[in-house]
């Protein structure tokens, strides 16, 4: 099979203000592809979009709250308005909780599932019509490591991302023959600012934050930019999963050696 072109594409891409995002954003512009990006930050959403744009494609960005329907559906009509369709759907927005179940409060946790898991649905829905329209297409959702493995103090965060994974899957059937492919990514640790932000949003005490943010961090070893990267070539390959990075392969392969029991064998504590 041939490869998926990207030149000319029209590519959307959410929670592009930063991180895996902006950095999708970047390699797809370097492919020429014109672009449709959405996050709600917005400051850093329109620092992206003035620095593509300055590649002479068409560039167009606005501020999605994802876990919103009227955003979402906002969002698709300006795509449809101002690009004509689509041809690539990149759903990457995605936020964190750090805590145990018992810790985390009822409503958080339904945020969570809120931004990670049916802001992936509803957007998938908003835009399928105008993918089904190319006359090729893919939707490209980001789960996670966290969406293979379901490592203690990630109930949240875990859940969401095994449910994009099977939404993903389930899609990719009932879409086999058309010309509408999925790929679903499984990222390890990239250096991006969700774990920051998800510390951060927790109650704790300063140095109990800082001490969770610099453990964390060292978890986040891949540039954003080289996670595009193999993102990327995943796509053009049509593949309809990508693991990236070593750390992602490796628990994607205990996982399936030791289903029941690989939390204890990849050194996890309760």
């Amino acid at each position: 099979m041939a490869p998926f072109r990207l030149e000319g594409r029209k590519a959307v891409i959410t929670g592009a203000a930063s991180g895996i995002g902006a950095a999708l954003a970047s390699a797809l512009a370097m492919r020429g592809c014109n672009l449709a990006l959405a996050d709600i930050d917005e400051p850093g959403l329109a620092t992206v979009a003035a620095r593509l744009a300055q590649s002479g494609l068409r560039v167009t960005h606005m501020k999605v709250d994802v876990a919103s329907l009227h955003d979402i559906e906002a969002f698709a009509a300006t795509i449809e308005r101002d690009h004509t369709g689509a041809d690539l759907l990149f759903n990457n927005a995605g936020v964190a909780l750090a805590g145990s179940f018992e810790e985390i409060a009822i409503e958080d946790f339904e945020w969570l599932i809120a931004v990670n898991f049916l802001g992936v649905v509803r957007m998938t829905r908003a835009l399928l019509p105008m993918l089904r329209r190319a006359e090729e297409s893919r939707i490209v959702n980001v789960s996670s490591l966290f969406g293979i493995i379901a490592p203690a103090g990630q109930t949240a965060y875990a859940a969401s991302k095994f449910a994009v994974r099977g939404f993903s899957d389930a899609l990719r059937h009932e879409l086999r023959g058309s010309g509408v492919g999925v790929t679903t990514v499984h990222p390890g640790g990239v250096r991006t600012n969700i774990a920051r932000r998800a510390i951060g949003r927790q109650q704790l005490p300063t140095a109990q934050r800082d001490s969770a943010i610099k453990r964390s961090e060292r978890l986040l070893r891949m540039a954003p930019e080289k996670a595009a990267e193999t993102i990327l070539r995943a796509v053009e390959q049509r593949k309809p999963r990508v693991l990236v990075g070593a750390d992602a392969k490796i628990a994607a392969l205990v996982e399936r050696l030791a289903p029941a029991n690989y939390w204890s064998l990849l050194g996890g504590r309760n």
